[in-house]
């Protein structure tokens, strides 16, 4: 047994919020209440005075490399950034290789994840290959434990595919994420066309490749009633889109990256393919327009895209080099930092976005804190000062290194028991 005493609780869900202590009880929590007594020797006390107490944080979109790509991540390692990233559930996608459209990649993943100490679950892809062409046997990969599909790094371009795709998924009341950039209209990807573009002398990723996708989905989301999530947003014109869907009643999701309520394409002439990712760092204003959308509501998902790669990856010259930068270790000080410091979101709306609402879109018994409940929790220093680096990820293309940020994870625990100490 674990008793946490003399914390500050926030459960986003419930709206319970106060100094509580709980008392965990194999993987459930058991007691919520004030002053709880130990109930014997062999339980182990953490005191929790002047730290926040809240819910694991749930991640729906990380890539772990495994299998395929072992020497940027694999799942072992991606588990043990996610628990010291305060992540007790991940949703992996399915561009592995081979890539997870059969239930025997879907299996070893999913095998794999049970021994990890968090809880990582998996995305199926939409089309065989990611090919674009054909569908999955969707019905049959969920039967076998995927909790969603995505073709994330793969643009859909066949609208009639898209379409039935949706199809499938709203008679399995299953999400379908989707990557929104049209390659047609990409001469480079990765880097805004705009004023980055023009520093490297390029023709860059336009804006317009994201909107045109973004539009064409949300309208096939309202002919089809399944629910989309459109993946790491970065258009102040997509956040207007997905707005307006959602006033028209479609079943629309967004989720916004760190690094896309942070950055702006000036960090690419800073940092070079450090910050490289696919769809790119763009504007002042369309950073602005992000942290709108999670104020308002129009972005109800913060989502790392955690995306490892090698050195020598990123070494290469910027066009060359792949796109993508590891964020589970730094996602909740950006977000505090930026986010719950600066004004914009309260610690509760804050954990939502990170815990609740991820957890709700995949049916996930994740993301609150409630007497019964799994004994999935943070235990959270937000003042405490976390200069990101020395990372548990096999990788560490980011150009977050070095930053002074807040809010430190000091315990992680998943399934009632520590899978990450900031002291041990």
């Amino acid at each position: 047994m674990l008793l946490i005493r003399n914390g500050y609780m926030i459960d986003p869900k419930s709206g319970l919020e106060g100094k509580y202590d709980l008392l965990i009880e194999a993987d459930k929590i058991k007691k919520i209440g004030k002053q709880l007594a130990t109930p014997g020797d062999s339980c182990r006390v953490i005191d929790a005075e002047g730290l926040l107490i809240a819910p694991g944080l749930v991640d729906v979109h990380v890539h772990f490399r495994d299998p395929g790509f072992p020497d940027k991540e694999d799942i072992l390692t991606g588990a043990k950034a996610a628990a010291k990233g305060g992540f007790t559930s991940v949703i992996m996608m399915g561009n592995t290789n081979p890539p997870i459209d059969n239930n025997h990649t879907l299996q070893y993943v999913l095998d794999k994840g049970k021994n990890t100490g968090i809880h990582v679950l998996t995305c199926a892809n939409v089309t065989l290959g990611m090919q674009g062409k054909e569908l999955t046997p969707m019905e049959e990969l969920a039967m076998h434990g995927a909790v969603g599909f995505t073709d994330d790094g793969v643009p859909l371009m066949d609208k009639a595919l898209v379409r039935s795709a949706m199809e499938h998924t709203a008679r399995l009341d299953m999400p379908i994420s989707f990557h929104e950039e049209n390659p047609e209209l990409i001469a480079e990807n990765g880097i805004n066309r705009g004023k980055a573009s023009a520093y490297f002398g390029i023709s860059g990723s336009p804006r317009e490749a994201e909107i045109c996708l973004v539009e064409r989905d949300l309208q096939l989301a309202l002919e089809t009633g399944a629910h989309i999530n459109i993946q790491h947003i970065s258009a102040r014109e997509s956040v207007e889109l997905v707005r307006q869907a959602r006033k028209r009643g479609a079943n629309i999701h967004a989720e916004a990256t760190p690094h896309h309520f942070t950055l702006t394409e000036d960090a690419v002439i800073k940092y070079g393919s450090f910050a490289k990712m696919n769809p790119p760092l763009r504007e002042e204003a369309d950073r602005l327009a992000i942290i709108q959308g999670l104020v308002d509501g129009t972005i109800d998902i913060i989502a790392t895209d955690h995306a490892p790669h090698t050195e020598e990856e990123k070494a290469r010259t910027l066009t060359k080099a792949p796109s993508g930068i590891t964020g589970l270790e730094t996602a909740l000080p950006l977000a505090i930092t930026y986010l719950v410091q600066t004004g914009y979101l309260t610690m509760r709306q804050l954990l939502r976005l990170m815990s609740a609402n991820p957890a709700a879109l995949y049916h996930l018994d994740a993301g609150y804190l409630a007497e019964g409940g799994p004994a999935d929790l943070i235990l959270i220093d937000t003042a405490a000062e976390v200069i990101p680096g020395n990372y548990a990820s096999k990788a560490s293309n980011t150009p977050f290194t070095g930053w002074t940020l807040n809010g430190k994870v000091i315990y992680t625990i998943s399934s009632g028991k520590i899978v990450y100490s900031d002291s041990e």
